[in-house]
């Protein structure tokens, strides 16, 4: 586990710091987001094609809960990512990864189709503003968590701005229900993911998507009690504040997104 010393403060004193994870609920928080990966996927990655009206957005999103993660001493909105929900009334919709690898999937393993469709969900298009990824060799990635991220041993840091953005999506996944999430990620993101608590399981082969890309699953609850007891103080302080949005915004928000009640 990468947090095996306490520094001076603690894991959640210092998110405080710098960062706030924010549902994005209603249309102004929905279009913050959409800009965001405008910026990143269209603007500067050309993972998809510009936009005149300089948002981001696809068929998905109708069915997603986003979150954004915000500056605390700017205010200004720095990274987002979305949790993609099924509707229960519609089981056989597919979620953007077994769209993707419909091909390269193990059901051997894990056959989405037989699970509890109103119990998974995937997480997709996370993405941080570029001059949160100044360094050599983030430019092409809209998200980035590498080794220089953790320190070392003498003089560890701790990656504040990717832990709010996953930590945020799964207090999002608990909030919703969800046991199982899927993902599909550069290889080297799902090795430094299981250094912040994070087991992905590999359910298929790789894939072309932007550069080669797996496709894996994690159990929710899995992770969560797998935290240690300094990752698990800030997920509950990420977990009250996505739970302040999510009260705030009231549940005539969550239906206007076609999204459950929780």
């Amino acid at each position: 586990m990468f947090l095996s010393n306490l520094t001076e403060l603690t894991l959640s004193q210092g998110y405080r710091q710098f960062f706030k994870v924010v549902p994005a609920l209603n249309d102004a928080l929905r279009a913050e987001s959409y800009r965001i990966r405008h910026e990143v996927y269209c603007r500067e990655l050309g993972f998809e094609q510009l936009r005149a009206d300089g948002l981001e957005a696809d068929d998905f999103d109708d069915r997603s809960v986003h979150c954004l993660v915000q500056s605390v001493s700017t205010g200004q909105y720095v990274g987002c990512a979305r949790l993609v929900l099924l509707d229960p009334e519609h089981p056989a919709d597919r979620l953007p990864v077994e769209i993707t690898c419909a091909g390269t999937l193990d059901r051997s393993i894990v056959d989405p189709m037989a699970l509890d469709r109103s119990r998974i969900a995937e997480i997709s298009r996370l993405a941080v503003i570029g001059s949160y990824r100044r360094r050599r060799g983030e430019q092409n990635k809209p998200i980035s968590l590498s080794e220089e991220d953790f320190g070392t041993p003498q003089r560890p840091r701790q990656p504040y701005l990717a832990l709010a953005v996953y930590l945020g999506l799964i207090a999002l996944a608990r909030h919703y229900g969800v046991q199982t999430i899927f993902v599909l990620t550069e290889p080297r993101l799902a090795m430094n993911l299981s250094r912040l608590g994070v087991h992905l399981e590999l359910i298929g082969t790789g894939v072309e998507h932007r550069g080669v890309r797996v496709p894996s699953m994690m159990s929710v609850s899995e992770i969560i009690d797998g935290m240690n007891f300094l990752v698990r103080a800030l997920f509950e302080v990420i977990s009250r504040e996505v739970k302040e949005g999510l009260d705030a915004a009231g549940p005539d928000a969550r239906r206007a997104n076609h999204l459950p009640l929780p």
